[in-house]
């Protein structure tokens, strides 16, 4: 997803529509200051309000999304492609809990181990960390059992590792 583009056609849709930056802002219940960021395309809009932004702009999500206006021929495969984009978007984000949470798992460690020798277990009690923060992510965002299963395992083996690691 291209910010900018998604800006840039947000600035278009609600010129369209004769609307300021402010009646805009006013109508979503935000700052006029929220709607130039994403005009400008420094930031994305909070994602509850896509709905009621292409209610408002009378555009479809997936034109936001996309950033440009959809001919009837193109719909289902724009749709496609951005289904495809919001999949990769949510992988990157439970990514970026997993990186998250095996940093503060790192520091935690380091901590200790400057007052005990390190150990194979640190590193087997980081990677445990990493992989249960990850899937415990994922069954944020999907909601799978398995996921929550996992990341249950894993965090169980962190313990495990960590007390090993403290008490050798």
């Amino acid at each position: 997803m291209n910010q900018v583009r998604i800006g840039k056609f947000i600035a278009e849709a609600r010129k369209k529509q004769n609307l300021t930056q402010e009646k805009l802002a006013e109508s979503l219940g935000i700052t006029k200051n929220a709607v130039s960021k994403w005009e400008r395309g420094l930031c994305l809009m909070d994602m509850s309000l896509l709905r009621p932004l292409s209610e408002i702009l009378k555009v479809s999500v997936n034109e936001i999304l996309i950033g440009e206006f959809i001919e009837s021929n193109d719909i289902e495969k724009k749709s496609e492609e951005n289904i495809i984009k919001l999949t990769e978007l949510i992988n990157l984000k439970t990514m970026k809990y997993g990186v998250i949470g095996m940093s503060i798992f790192f520091i935690i460690l380091t901590l200790i181990s400057f007052f005990k020798d390190t150990s194979l277990h640190a590193l087997v009690s980081l990677i445990c960390a990493y992989n249960g923060v990850t899937f415990f992510s994922r069954y944020k965002i999907k909601k799978d059992k398995t996921d929550l299963f996992t990341g249950t395992m894993f965090f169980i083996a962190t313990v495990c590792n960590t007390v090993s690691f403290i008490l050798s």
